[in-house]
């Protein structure tokens, strides 16, 4: 507040009930930053694991917390880039769905755990809890599967190369 001449004026920023409003909203941002930085570690908790394992391991053998960091995050990104590379080779259906299991069923799980949790903070029955985990679960294991599946494009036969795109046989085009 400002004195001026026996006159106070009151700033908008300082009264109570812009106060409240702001907080409120400024806690529904970070709950929206929180949820959405779980979800996205859901979505890659397999490689994620991997990469937490081999940190982990190589910690213990001695190359010190910043090389067991890079081998951590590098053992991840080659996970996911493997991954993503069998399942885009993979002509079987069998070894799709496997390949696309091992990532979408860690990734369920997180999600199921996360939502299980979150739900327990505000919601008293049992029933209901266990219903908002399993939609979680989908939820989160669902988007995995697309991450894994986005770059999918099968092989191509053998003896098959790319180039231009013919007619069918017996068809004819504009020029003749």
């Amino acid at each position: 507040m400002v004195v001026v001449e026996g006159v106070t004026l009151a700033t908008i920023v300082a009264g109570t009930i812009t106060m409240l409003i702001i907080g409120v909203l400024l806690n529904i941002v970070g709950l929206g930053i929180i949820c959405r930085a779980l979800f996205a570690l859901a979505t890659h908790a397999m490689p994620f694991f991997v990469g937490m394992t081999m940190g982990i391991y190589s910690f213990h053998t001695g190359v010190g917390p910043f090389g067991a960091i890079f081998m951590g995050f590098a053992t991840a990104g080659l996970t996911l880039v493997v991954g993503q590379y069998a399942f885009s080779i993979a002509r079987s259906p069998i070894v799709r769905l496997v390949i696309g299991l091992l990532f979408a069923v860690p990734a369920a799980y997180a999600g199921h755990d996360v939502t299980l949790a979150l739900a327990q903070l505000g919601i008293p029955d049992e029933w209901w809890r266990k219903s908002f985990a399993i939609l979680g679960a989908i939820a989160v294991g669902g988007p995995a599967w697309a991450h894994v599946s986005r770059h999918a494009d099968t092989a191509l036969g053998p003896g098959a190369a790319p180039g231009p795109i013919q007619p069918p046989n017996g068809a004819t085009t504009a020029g003749g």
